[in-house]
């Protein structure tokens, strides 16, 4: 079956979805995006995903090129469309087309929208996450000062993603200037101390309020569990007793290594593991 993506107005075969060559998120990268977890059928954390979105938004002094009533209708028939029961949701929202100028245009052009959908194992993912975890590789962080929103301006974490990559590692672990982790590439980053405190840095640290993250979070507190937001170094996290990184495509997905070194005993700890049994759980609600 061809996929079905949903284009400024019209829902439309993967094959013929485009956009307008002067659409300003093709020029400049001048849009903002979203990207929702399905489970069974269900967009899950669908309303902290428009909050954020609403926010990116307004940020940018951007239109919303509909309100969220009409919205959460495009984006659950996108879902039926293309048949997802366990999958990904691309939400993205640009200036719209505009003669090319740096500036705002002096004319409001009407946003442009687009929604894709796929599918995603996320029993696979939560398998590897309980019996495998993923590699790290520590990278500079180069990226801009408002990584509060959600930008598709995204080239620094796709050269630090592919540093990792080569470097033979899942995720790149990003490091700013005074040796502390800010997050990684597409993920939120967390570390578990000798004592079993949960560490993640705050989201005043310019890092993105991750969407899954603070679903994570209250997960942890709901099982009890300390959690600290604050910055911890490079040399702290291969010092843990585990990491773990969180995201909508990855879940709770513990970091066994960390440029090349064991975090722990090198598999996934206890803390994770319990983590993701506990947001499959969440998921499955």
């Amino acid at each position: 079956m061809s996929r079905i993506a949903y284009v400024n107005g019209a829902y439309v075969p993967m094959s013929e979805a485009c956009v307008h060559i002067d659409d300003r998120g093709y020029q400049f990268a001048d849009g903002v995006y979203e990207g929702v977890s399905v489970r069974h059928g269900k967009l899950i954390d669908l309303e902290p995903h428009l909050d954020r979105l609403w926010r990116s938004l307004g940020e940018l002094q951007m239109m919303a090129p509909m309100d969220r009533g009409p919205m959460r209708l495009v984006l659950k028939e996108v879902v039926r469309r293309n048949r997802i029961k366990d999958g990904f949701l691309y939400l993205q929202i640009t200036r719209g087309v505009a003669p090319r100028d740096h500036p705002f245009p002096a004319q409001t052009p009407w946003p442009a929208m687009v929604v894709t959908a796929k599918r995603l194992n996320f029993d696979a993912v939560m398998d590897r996450a309980m019996t495998q975890g993923v590699a790290g590789s520590s990278q500079p962080d180069i990226r801009w000062g408002r990584c509060d929103v959600k930008s598709t301006s995204l080239l620094p974490n796709i050269l630090a993603k592919q540093a990792a990559r080569e470097a033979g590692a899942f995720e790149a672990v990003m490091v700013d200037r005074d040796g502390y982790v800010t997050e990684g590439s597409s993920t939120n980053i967390w570390m578990v101390t000798k004592d079993g405190t949960l560490v993640t840095r705050s989201t005043d640290d310019n890092i993105l309020p991750g969407i899954t993250r603070a679903s994570v979070m209250k997960v942890a507190r709901d099982l009890q569990m300390k959690v600290e937001e604050r910055a911890f170094t490079l040399e702290e996290a291969k010092g843990a007793a585990e990491m773990f990184l969180t995201s909508s495509t990855s879940c709770a997905m513990p970091i066994v290594s960390l440029d090349g070194q064991k975090i722990g005993d090198g598999t996934p700890g206890p803390v994770a593991k319990r983590l993701v049994e506990a947001y499959k759980a969440f998921m499955d609600a």
